[in-house]
């Protein structure tokens, strides 16, 4: 389903963006490393519990050694028994950074995801759920091959990392 933003048209004519009538979702559900810029997305028919703690799991997978920073906001999808079987399971590997209510101008991810939607969604009807997902991988694919165009999105400088 194409996110809807303001564009340019014609004077006096309606540009009209073409939505389907009843549409298949999917959710992106990712994480982004702060000092490399490697990302980590999970493209999934559902965002509950099971999913939060697959993509805990894939991160934990990713970075086999040391500890794991993740920044937390306080989404009730991250409050379960399978979220806390997980972090239980990383013995200490796995540390939740909580931000505040409604600030997603504090997690990097966010920024991430609006850029996502800047370039491959707003004002884009796919022609299947098929379509979406290769170009939400294309996307990924494509900037974890440049992560520091990543880094740029966030916000991130890795010299001034410690």
């Amino acid at each position: 389903m194409p996110t809807l933003k303001a564009v340019w048209g014609p004077k006096g004519r309606q540009v009209m963006i073409p939505t389907p009538a009843q549409p298949t979702r999917r959710y992106g559900i990712g994480a982004v490393d702060y000092h490399t810029g490697e990302t980590v997305v999970l493209i999934r028919r559902r965002k509950r519990r099971r999913e939060i703690a697959e993509l805990l799991e894939a991160l934990l997978e990713k970075h086999p050694t040391g500890t794991v920073y993740v920044a937390w906001d306080n989404s009730n999808t991250h409050e379960d028994d399978e979220v806390e079987a997980v972090l239980r399971g990383a013995a200490g590997r796995l540390v939740l950074l909580y931000l505040p209510t409604y600030s997603p101008w504090l997690n990097p991810i966010e920024m991430l995801w609006r850029h996502f939607r800047r370039e491959v969604t707003h004002c884009e009807l796919f022609a299947n759920v098929k379509a979406l997902i290769a170009a939400a991988r294309e996307f990924f694919d494509r900037h974890n091959l440049r992560p520091r165009q990543i880094l740029s999105v966030i916000g991130s400088s890795p010299a001034e990392i410690t």
